[in-house]
């Protein structure tokens, strides 16, 4: 069985190569071979935001509440839940017949040191936990949570989405420190696990939980009925976009997760095939200006590079020709969240564009720029990213400013986005990169983060939009949160603290053989029929 993936890929980049046409495997209707977007190397979910690993990690393990559709969140391991009059004591009890892939029960025991190893590692599970004063088991279905506090995103929190997931996990395994990854994978999901038949960088087989119990309500993405219909999921990792687009037409594999867009043509003309667009909330794009050095160290100078942001430019030239596959956004907490507003962002979309670069031009002579070098770090090996930065420096270029575009690859734009010297000696003013929809839609979850030394690269420090973070993370009222984070909104704007240069969107592909995949922002293969 280890065996096997690789004589798959081989074969399939060897016959790819070649040009021959290659007979369909045999497979039953039990088995779903699917081709994620990248290597599943880290299992732990509370490691790390890759969408493999989250994939991973929501189908061996379940988590307290779930979201639906509407981003709503809905109870998911939890029967009943409660809160008292002052909103800082919670009461949750668990939903009966829970059960671990050994056969042991689910109990508070087990949840409340896996919220704790959440909490030190996700942004939220932190922010979370500085307001909790204790977590207490009341029996073995139920448990508290008391705040020192008040704190507006109790539930909201526990039903985190596109971030590192509060899965639930045995208490032995929990309580393994959060600085190391836990040695075994043993949820209470609706898929199990096999380390044995784990291949590193070819393939991973999940088995259905035929002992799972599921929740009686429709299902919608992470919420409600997880009921499987297949035998096992196998993931057979497939780098080449070409030979795994092949593989999908050839019916040897049945679901590609991300097919890129120069294939999506290639897989519409195929009847076998169904292309579905995966996350409604896509992906937002991110350029981030250096707030330590010349020129955006000054407020008018990134100002400057909001008026210069042409977004169709940016998307036509970087994601796809055809405006189906994008959408110009100035939400910086997502077009389509709950999130979503524009507020803030009036001035730089008004007038014409020979009107906005004269204001960029202005703004950046009131910064003080004398036509210093602007180094932008272009990260060749994402297509994306690099064609962002090459319209920036065309933007630049046309108001009279000198933009230093250095290619390298990403991860060594990963490495010098963290260097905080001078452009000159090694450091940076503008990098490009994007987040998925789904975990930036919030003033908390995504780069909005102004304090300091402390903030996301780039460092931007604002004691003002600061403390408004901070009091919408407080806020119990919904109209007032509401105001809060408009307020924000407009703040970062102001502020110049980045900007997103657009929306776009991936599709899934599969055969038309798979009925109820859900086009959600993780792939769920739950509720998926093999016919």
């Amino acid at each position: 069985m280890r065996n096997t993936s690789r004589l798959i890929a081989a074969a399939l980049v060897m016959s790819s190569a070649l040009g021959v046409a290659r007979p369909a495997m045999a497979q039953g209707d039990s088995v779903i071979r699917y081709v994620p977007q990248g290597d599943l190397r880290v299992l732990d979910p509370i490691w790390t935001t890759g969408t493999v690993t989250q994939v991973f990690g929501s189908m061996i393990y379940d988590t307290l509440f779930a979201r639906d559709a509407k981003l709503d969140v809905q109870p998911q391991m939890v029967e009943t839940w409660s809160a008292s009059q002052d909103g800082l004591t919670f009461r949750f009890t668990l939903r009966s017949g829970l059960a671990f892939h050994d056969g042991s029960p689910v109990t508070s025991k087990d949840v409340i040191p896996s919220l704790e190893r959440w909490g030190k590692r996700d942004i939220i599970g932190q922010r979370l936990f500085q307001s909790v004063a204790k977590l207490e088991a009341v029996d073995d279905r139920t448990f508290t949570l008391a705040l020192k506090e008040p704190y507006g995103l109790v539930i909201s929190s526990l039903g985190r989405i596109g971030g590192l997931i509060p899965a639930v996990m045995k208490e032995r395994l929990a309580r393994t420190d959060a600085s190391q990854q836990v040695p075994e994978h043993i949820g209470s999901g609706p898929f199990t696990y096999d380390p044995k038949e784990w291949v590193p960088g070819s393939k991973i087989v999940l088995r259905k939980n035929a002992k799972y119990v599921s929740r009686p309500e429709p299902s919608s993405w992470s919420a409600g009925s997880k009921t499987v219909h297949v035998d096992r999921v196998e993931w057979i990792y497939i780098p080449d976009p070409s030979t795994a687009t092949n593989a999908l037409i050839a019916g040897e594999v049945d679901m590609l997760e991300t097919p890129t867009h120069d294939m999506v043509p290639v897989l519409k003309r195929n009847p076998a095939v169904t292309l579905q667009r995966g996350d409604p909330l896509g992906n937002v794009g991110t350029l981030r200006p250096n707030h330590l050095h010349p020129p955006f160290n000054n407020v008018k100078a990134r100002q400057a590079l909001g008026y210069l942001l042409e977004q169709e430019d940016y998307l036509r030239a970087s994601v796809s020709s055809d405006p189906n596959d994008w959408k110009v956004c100035w939400s910086l907490f997502v077009c389509g969240s709950p999130n979503d507003t524009a507020v803030g962002s009036e001035p730089y979309t008004a007038g014409t564009r020979a009107e906005r670069d004269a204001k960029a031009k202005q703004l950046l002579a009131e910064a003080g720029y004398k036509g210093e070098p602007i180094v932008i770090l272009q990260a060749t090996d994402f297509p994306i990213f690099s064609a962002a930065s090459l319209v920036l420096a065309d933007s630049l270029k046309r108001i009279g400013a000198n933009p230093d575009v250095q290619p390298t690859d990403w991860n060594s734009v990963l490495t010098r986005r963290a260097v905080k010297k001078v452009p000159a000696e090694g450091g940076w003013n503008i990098f490009f990169t994007s987040g998925a929809g789904v975990s930036g839609g919030d003033p908390f979850t995504n780069p909005a983060s102004t304090a300091c030394d402390k903030a996301w690269f780039g460092w931007p420090c604002d004691a003002e939009i600061e403390r408004l973070r901070d009091a919408w993370t407080r806020e119990t009222d919904a109209a007032k949160q509401r105001m809060l984070l408009e307020e924000v909104h407009r703040k970062l704007y102001e502020h110049g603290t980045w900007f997103t240069y657009g929306q776009w969107f991936t599709q899934t592909a599969f055969r038309s053989t798979l009925t109820g995949v859900q086009n959600s922002s993780v792939r769920y293969f739950w509720n998926v029929k093999k016919n």
